[in-house]
């Protein structure tokens, strides 16, 4: 099973965008920011808080929001 490291917003926006997500100046709030990606069929909305550290379930929220998976991410994290 894959291990998630413990990873800031600045991180997980670096990976999103690296996904193909664009920020969505219009959508966020107060200390939250919101990415978007717009695929044929579907439009996905996440959104991240800015925090420091995120805590490992609203990382897998947002993973989950996203549709990328765990091992994924840390291919993203890692490049």
């Amino acid at each position: 099973m894959t291990r998630l490291p413990v990873v800031s917003s600045k991180q997980i926006i670096r990976v999103l965008q690296s996904a193909g997500f664009e920020y969505a100046p219009k959508r966020g709030k107060g200390s939250h920011l919101a990415f978007v990606k717009r695929d044929e069929d579907k439009t996905r909305l996440v959104i991240v808080p800015d925090k420091k550290d995120i805590p490992k379930g609203t990382l897998l929220a947002i993973l989950d929001q996203a549709g990328i998976s765990k091992e994924k991410f840390i291919e993203l994290l890692n490049q």
